[in-house]
């Protein structure tokens, strides 16, 4: 290196020492309308039931929902996805597919609340499932197992019936081989091909998603999901096989969850596949910690978030799924 490009010619510390000078030499800014808060919907009336593993955060009923998203449009979030507790659940998760569901119900109360919100419809099984699976449970391959492909024709008939009930955007999260180009089938035949696909495209089998599954009310009632979801350690590689096979499908946003311990993935999909929307999932646990942590009086939360939220969009993400959305949207005035 040349003398001329060393210390003391050279002081990084001048972009530093002014506050503004910092701010305006800043690369990764985040903004509200980047941010998408996940809300949990279930039966009843007049119903707010707190999440202890997700404080700050509550299971709705549907009358109560139209606070929250008219909450999410007045601070500029760029919209809310729906996860649905139904009031009875069965062996294929029926009530999925129903257009008096749960998320269809809430659907339409979110576009009533808020027209110009987006709303997005998570779609899957597990929630609606008897066993908490994330789709049709038998032993056609000798062990106890998720059937893919009796599965996917229930998630073409979720996202047609979520559609109907006015999702803007459907996002199928069960890992399914297959299941962007079967919902994108069914879309199509029902004359929704307007709506696009946001598709979980590498989904992991995390050890962070507790919480979520207590909010859901999902959890398995036996195994685990690491027969369809990908495993942790697998090679970087088979996340970009996954996303490239979605895409060809028809997907047209794809996400990497969790976010934080998957930072170098999405830095590789961002990176093979410029000019595709990049969502990332700050999933429950990755929350949930730090609330535990501020609660105790370890670190400062809001400092917290902000530079994990800041750290999932340096690496790619333009979208973020986060339990902070509304934080953030006030933190940052």
């Amino acid at each position: 290196m040349p003398d001329s490009l060393r210390f003391p010619t050279v002081r990084m510390r001048r972009l530093r020492y002014h506050p503004r000078l910092r701010q305006l030499v800043q690369a990764t800014r985040l903004d509200p309308a980047q941010l998408v808060l996940p809300l949990f919907v279930r039966p009843g009336r007049d119903e707010r039931r707190a999440i202890a593993a997700l404080p700050g955060h509550d299971q709705l009923s549907v009358d109560r929902l139209g606070d929250e998203i008219r909450t999410a449009a007045r601070l500029g979030l760029g919209g809310v996805i729906l996860f649905g507790i139904p009031a009875h659940k069965d062996a294929v998760g029926s009530d999925a597919m129903k257009d008096d569901g749960i998320v269809q119900q809430a659907l339409r109360a979110a576009k009533d609340a808020a027209p110009e919100l987006l709303v997005v419809s998570d779609v899957c099984c597990c929630e609606y499932t008897s066993h908490g699976h994330c789709g049709v449970v038998d032993d056609a391959t000798g062990r106890v197992d998720v059937n893919n492909d009796a599965t996917l024709e229930l998630l073409g008939q979720q996202a047609v019936s979520h559609a109907r009930a006015g999702a803007d955007v459907v996002a199928p999260s069960g890992m399914m081989d297959g299941m962007v180009g079967a919902i994108r089938a069914a879309l199509d035949d029902a004359g929704f091909a307007h709506v696009p696909i946001m598709s979980y495209a590498a989904k992991y089998a995390s050890a962070f998603y507790g919480p979520f599954r207590e909010a859901a009310e999902s959890t398995p009632q036996f195994g685990d999901r690491r027969a369809y979801q990908m495993d942790p350690a697998a090679e970087a590689g088979q996340a970009l096989r996954e996303v490239e096979l979605d895409l060809a499908e028809g997907a047209d946003l794809v996400m990497v969850k969790p976010a934080l311990a998957y930072l170098d993935v999405i830095r590789l999909v961002r990176d093979r596949f410029p000019g595709v929307p990049l969502a990332a999932y700050n999933v429950s646990g990755e929350y949930s910690m730090v609330k535990a942590a501020a609660a105790n009086g370890w670190i400062d939360e809001r400092a917290v978030a902000l530079e994990s939220l800041t750290a999932i969009h340096r690496a790619g993400a333009g979208i973020i799924l986060t339990y902070w959305a509304r934080d953030v949207a006030r933190w940052l005035g």
